[in-house]
């Protein structure tokens, strides 16, 4: 299983960014899929994610309103769109895939991406 993350960069304070992660190697439509980020001495948290086949979207508190979560099942693609970006979400992201019942916390996950770096300049 592999979950290629991308389009993670530089950017300046209110600018916006998508996230693509690329899934190979697993019956995409079977998982659940997650975004989580972490920043520098922080836990590893979960920004979006999104239930299997597709569906049912939810963000933590930090982001609701600013971020999309989305999937494409054909393509085995799940997208992390965030806007009004902040020096707070400033972090590595990694996209992260769920066969669990449950999909809100890091350790329902079973495959990771290797993450793609978010920096926020103020």
């Amino acid at each position: 299983v592999q979950l290629q993350a991308s389009g993670g960069g530089l950017v300046q304070a209110g600018d916006s960014l998508r996230l693509s992660c690329a899934a190979s190697g697993l019956t995409f439509p079977n998982y659940h899929m997650g975004w989580f980020r972490q920043a520098p001495g922080k836990e590893r948290e979960l920004v979006a994610a999104i239930r299997r086949p597709g569906g049912n979207p939810l963000y933590a508190d930090s982001v609701k309103g600013r971020a999309t979560i989305s999937r494409n099942n054909a393509k085995a693609m799940v997208y992390l769109q965030m806007n009004m970006l902040s020096p707070d979400d400033t972090a590595v992201y990694y996209c992260a895939a769920s066969m669990n019942i449950y999909y809100t916390l890091p350790a329902h996950y079973k495959f990771w991406g290797q993450g793609t770096l978010v920096t926020v300049s103020s």
